[in-house]
């Protein structure tokens, strides 16, 4: 699913007011240099090198970006990013690649994703969720029955129309920012792929509970929407947990509160921040592993070609990640015996745990 932070609904979040600029006017010239003058007597924390992967589970309330920035800052790390954005009212599985790991992040940007959520049923709001305003209203309620015929509908690779509010660009603007002016959106229905997607529980005539693994690019906001029109009762999205997103599931994440408490541990010397580390190479679980000799390494790391020739050369063609001793080297491209690097990996700084190896 690719639902966007809220600050693309235009709609300011408390989560987002450290990154907001501060009204100036609002704050007396001598407490404006007061505050200058603090920022400037505070240590700056000098970055290094991380790699790997922290799986959080993301709270309510927090935008993507914003939960990048934090764990960024906990780690001290030069580089850092997600891998597909989980809207502030969704919680669960945020993966964010630090370092060397930020160049395996397509990996898992076009992996599986699994969702659990709730559909309020009566309302159609315009962004599809509960942050919208109301647009449409119906006394309507569907049966367990009702809702479990129309899902096979939705199964399989389907045209999916995505929200208005969504960052899709139409003619280089974002679909968000024109439907935030007030403007009509028109969106063109794009192909998604839903391989599950299943009713768990009706807990009341206005909720329903479902589950779903989906593809890239598929809107849940847009299912709940259909749902409700198809069923003539309108409908959106009043709560959403992302439970996996490829090779990280629920085992994996860990939450805001389990880190900072690890990093109060590790500061004491009583724990190490990589044991919150996923390695680098978990977002490529799906590529065939090729191991090579030091002589070759040394070739790839350099970016040069290598040939593989020989009764023990491997029988593959396409994208293979390279290790040398076990550790990772590179991302390479194999054919006809060619070895091409197109990635190479420095490892060099805090890494992974070797028990998550």
């Amino acid at each position: 699913m690719s639902d966007e932070s809220r600050a693309a609904y235009g709609r300011p979040h408390a989560a987002d007011a450290l990154d907001a600029p501060r009204d100036e006017r609002a704050v007396p010239p001598h407490a404006e240099g007061g505050r200058k003058e603090k920022r400037k007597q505070q240590p700056r924390r000098d970055k290094r090198d991380v790699h790997g992967w922290v799986v959080l589970d993301k709270p309510i309330g927090m935008t993507s970006t914003h939960a990048v920035a934090v764990i960024r800052r906990l780690f001290s790390a030069k580089r850092a990013g997600h891998a597909g954005t989980l809207d502030p009212l969704a919680t669960g599985c945020l993966p964010i690649a630090l370092g060397e790991a930020t160049k395996t992040v397509p990996f898992i940007m076009d992996s599986r994703k699994t969702y659990r959520f709730t559909v309020r049923w009566g309302e159609e709001r315009d962004t599809d969720d509960s942050e919208g305003r109301v647009v449409e209203t119906s006394a309507d309620r569907p049966t367990a029955d009702q809702i479990r015929a129309i899902l096979p509908r939705f199964r399989g690779v389907i045209l999916q129309t995505p929200p208005r509010f969504s960052a899709i660009k139409i003619d280089g603007e974002r679909a968000y920012d024109i439907a935030r002016d007030g403007e009509e959106v028109e969106l063109q229905p794009r192909e998604v792929e839903i391989d599950r997607l299943d009713l768990i529980e009706t807990p009341d005539p206005d909720h329903a509970v479902f589950e779903t693994d989906c593809g890239k690019g598929t809107y849940v906001r847009a299912l709940a929407r259909d749902f409700g029109r198809l069923l003539g009762c309108r409908g959106h999205v009043s709560a959403l947990r992302r439970t996996s997103v490829g090779p990280f599931g629920e085992d994996e994440m860990i939450s805001l509160e389990e880190l900072q408490a690890l990093c109060d541990r590790a500061a004491a010397g009583e724990a190490s921040l990589a044991d919150a580390l996923w390695p680098v190479e978990t977002a490529l679980d799906d590529i065939p592993a090729l191991a090579v000799t030091r002589a070759d390494a040394a070739r790839l790391a350099r970016g040069q070609a290598v040939l593989l020739r020989g009764r023990d050369a491997p029988i593959l063609n396409g994208t293979v990640y390279v290790t040398v001793g076990g550790r990772l080297l590179a991302l390479a491209e194999l054919g006809n015996g060619e070895l091409i690097p197109k990635r190479v990996f420095n490892l060099t700084g805090l890494v992974a745990s070797p028990d998550r190896n």
